[in-house]
């Protein structure tokens, strides 16, 4: 599985080439900056990237502005956002573009090296991998919204366990629940949202991105 991974701190990215290096993926490209960034995603076409929101030459929020680029350019890049905290505004449009292939964490969960790495081959997939802080703060919304507003509370509480990126038994196991529980919230929150039936793992994604792209209240 290729990568590309963008970080301006040198002691950081050596880690994270490292760190993916050794759980079998191949890392095509490290670079620290947003122009070296975009050049090295278009020439790669990677399976993944993985990319520090603060990027050179101002160390705002280049490497989300990058990664938007990116997918317009080659729609369906999976990307993978790293940052010390929650750019609201373009990490909104990122993970609404229903394009899936999203995550956003903050960075105090590459500790957790065996959830990290998850999290980057669920997005390669296709998938999302959402850090639940940043959740939190996305999602604020009025309760009127439609069709989110259909959704009970317990709905609401599972699908936003879904964004995480946990499964159906994961999502069981937290709430003390059985699966059987779990897989009735789930087919309701696609009925809700009027996602057809199809491939239940592209449906979990839709209903992901419908609930991210709700428009704050």
């Amino acid at each position: 599985m290729r990568v590309v991974i963008a970080e301006d701190l040198a002691l950081l990215r050596d880690g994270l080439v490292r760190l993916l290096s050794a759980h079998g993926f191949e890392v095509v490209e490290a670079v620290d900056n947003a122009p070296m960034l975009l050049d090295a995603l278009i020439r790669h076409q990677p399976d993944v990237a993985v990319i520090d929101v603060r990027l050179p030459p101002t160390l705002t929020d280049e490497g989300l502005r990058v990664a938007l680029e990116a997918r317009k350019r080659l729609p369906g890049l999976p990307v993978l956002i790293l940052s010390q905290y929650v750019e609201q505004l373009y990490a909104r449009e990122l993970l609404s573009d229903h394009s899936g292939g999203v995550g956003y964490l903050l960075k105090d969960r590459i500790g957790d090296v065996e959830q990290f790495v998850e999290s980057v081959r669920r997005v390669a997939a296709g998938g999302t991998a959402m850090d639940a802080e940043v959740i939190s703060q996305l999602l604020v919304r009025r309760e009127r919204d439609e069709p989110l507003g259909e959704l009970t509370p317990k709905e609401r509480e599972v699908l936003a366990m879904m964004a995480e990126g946990m499964s159906n038994a994961a999502i069981a196991a937290r709430l003390f629940v059985t699966d059987k529980a779990i897989g009735k919230h789930t087919n309701n929150i696609f009925a809700k949202l009027g996602l057809p039936p199809s491939d239940d793992h592209n449906r979990r994604v839709m209903a992901v991105l419908a609930y991210l792209e709700a428009e704050p209240g």
